[in-house]
């Protein structure tokens, strides 16, 4: 079975339902293929920073998320070590709210929103992708199930292992040396927490507690791991207990989330990374094809925006495409072949600075955040905690435009 679709996105993920949104609203189809048999969940629930805001008014679905999510007003630093406030920082100190937007959002929430909007038929569930041949203008795409795809634009959106990042000739990302714990409690009457991002740091851990709305209450924990904490993966139990040896001096009620989440609201994974050389060098496009979202700049979650940054890849990318494919009719193959190519070059030109700085800083401020060394520890809590806040903003400034480039 062969069917010859315009463009094929590999991965119904945040970047790959981003971009189909984004294509839509130009009036542009595509194929979004996942492996799984729906939407995943993983991760519960992330930082939307004022860039990602953006680039969810940019597809059109910023208003309908706004009232489900709980607007954050600041941002409070704490030493487990110490039990002391190291920071704080208003959101809202100098701009006006808009400018300077900040939610948990639930992953969820988001993936079906985007879903939602997009027409009827356009995911492919259980459709995964074993090979990626190239045939004259056209990609390949075989399936698992024996059918047989092509694309005219085959774009990856499939995460850390990415297939089409590895046709490109992307190594698998790195291991970072820690792992990330995520959970999300519920409070059937309400939490008690304020609409603030309140973050902890000790020795050698950094976690953070976030609320999503008046019910909700995201969290985080990451750590410097070893094959001798693999085994925790198969026991909830054993992960929650080690988070809870591990949170130092904090407040009864951030002990508290940890102690009422669910165990089946609890998730362990490796955290990786792209080296930012590899972004610098690497061909995040090809052709008539390119990677976007975790597939393309996979990152430790320090400055909150893989997610963030995946739906700037989707609204850029749709734009770039959509200049590119704008008056095709009559227009021939190898025209038609070599603007798609120019299209997906300039995406990957405006992309490619974003990306390494978002990785480079990620990494360096996980690395302060994180760090057992006394020296560090000392900086960190007496120095380095407003300056550490104030790369969480400064990578949240960023504009990623509008759908339309006229």
């Amino acid at each position: 079975m062969e069917a010859v679709e315009y463009i094929v996105i590999v991965g119904a993920g945040i970047a790959g339902l981003a971009t189909a949104l984004g294509l839509h609203r130009l009036g542009i189809r595509s194929l979004v293929l996942e492996s799984s048999h729906g939407l995943r969940n993983t991760g519960f629930a992330f930082t939307t920073w004022t860039n990602a805001w953006r680039a969810l008014d940019a597809v059109g679905i910023g208003e309908p998320l706004r009232p489900q999510h709980s607007q954050l007003f600041g941002l409070q630093a704490t030493s487990t070590i110490s039990g002391l406030s190291t920071a704080e920082r208003q959101f809202d100190a100098t701009e006006t709210q808009r400018d300077n937007e900040v939610r948990c959002l639930q992953r969820r929430t988001l993936l079906e929103t985007l879903a939602n909007e997009l027409p009827s038929g356009t995911i492919r569930y259980l459709s995964k992708v074993v090979s990626i041949e190239e045939s004259s203008y056209l990609k390949l795409v075989q399936l698992s199930d024996g059918s047989l795809l092509k694309a005219k634009v085959l774009i990856g959106c499939d995460g850390v292992n990415s297939a089409v990042a590895k046709w490109l000739g992307f190594k698998k990302p790195a291991f970072a040396g820690r792992s990330a714990f995520r959970g999300c409690a519920y409070y059937e009457h309400g939490h008690s927490f304020e609409p603030k991002f309140f973050q902890y740091f000790g020795e050698g851990v950094r976690y953070g507690v976030i609320p999503c709305d008046d019910k909700t209450v995201s969290w985080f924990f990451t750590f410097s791991s070893s094959s001798k904490h693999e085994e925790m993966e198969e026991s909830p139990a054993k992960m929650k207990q080690f988070v809870l040896g591990k949170l130092g001096k904090v407040p009864d009620n951030v002990r508290a989330v940890i102690e009422k989440t669910e165990l089946h609201n609890i998730i362990l994974s490796p955290l990786r990374f792209r080296p930012p050389w590899e972004i610098l060098w690497g061909n995040i496009s090809k052709t008539n094809v390119c990677v976007a979202g975790d597939a393309f700049h996979p990152m430790t979650p320090d400055v909150g925006q893989g997610g963030c940054s995946a739906l700037e890849d989707g609204v850029v990318l749709a734009r770039c495409l959509g200049k590119a494919l704008r008056d095709r009719q009559g227009m021939s193959s190898e025209e038609e072949h070599r603007r798609i190519e120019m299209g997906l070059q300039s995406y990957a030109k405006e992309r490619r600075w974003r990306a390494f700085g978002l990785i480079s800083t990620s990494y360096m401020v996980g690395y302060i955040q994180q760090s057992k060394g006394k020296v560090l520890n000392f900086l960190r809590d007496r120095v380095l905690t407003a300056f550490l806040a104030g790369q969480l903003l400064k990578m949240a400034s960023f504009d990623c435009g509008k759908l339309s480039a006229s």
